[in-house]
């Protein structure tokens, strides 16, 4: 890690320059042509990794993408990064209720991880941000420092800051709690 002076004045302790990586993953691909209802009218996976990367930038902070529909593309990339990333941020997509293998990947790493969702996973489908499929459980939430959901893109800008706030404060997770 390196310092930076380019942190948002007055929001963060820090200067401290952390490399995040923004996991998403099966279907966020299609971003662009899913349910406009839960996915917003105008968000293509392109725009998502561009604003995820903004909006790091403007926190001082350098955002790491990786996208895959495979899950054991995914594994290898978190076992690849974790020696040069500071935190995860994931949008598990199609794994969120079936995959087991990469939650215990990223609980591996030792490293913070933020759960994303662009809707609220457990909500009804009758509330405004809950899926059109109706409320469901992710294997992740065990595993993850926190969570995102319901925001669309939102998300990200949400789980980001809480990050890096998050790691500027040495006692949140432990290292010099008393």
């Amino acid at each position: 890690m390196t310092t930076t002076p380019s942190a948002i004045e007055g929001l963060r302790t820090s200067d401290q320059r952390y490399t995040i990586a923004v996991i998403d993953g099966p279907n966020v691909s299609n971003l662009a042509r899913r349910n406009k209802r839960m996915y917003g009218p105008n968000v293509s996976a392109e725009g998502l990794g561009e604003f995820a990367q903004a909006w790091g930038a403007r926190l001082g902070v350098v955002v790491e993408r990786f996208m895959s529909n495979h899950e054991g593309d995914i594994l290898e990339y978190i076992h690849e990064s974790s020696d040069r990333v500071d935190g995860y941020v994931v949008n598990p997509a199609g794994l969120t209720t079936s995959s087991h293998a990469v939650p215990f990947a990223l609980y591996d790493t030792g490293k913070p991880v933020i759960e994303v969702h662009f809707a609220n996973i457990r909500a009804s489908a009758a509330t405004a941000r809950g899926p059109v499929y109706g409320a469901g459980e992710s294997t992740f939430t065990p595993f993850v420092s926190g969570q995102f959901m319901g925001m669309r893109e939102y998300s990200y800008a949400g789980a980001l800051l809480s990050l890096v706030l998050a790691l500027d404060d040495e006692t949140f997770f432990g290292a010099k709690a008393e």
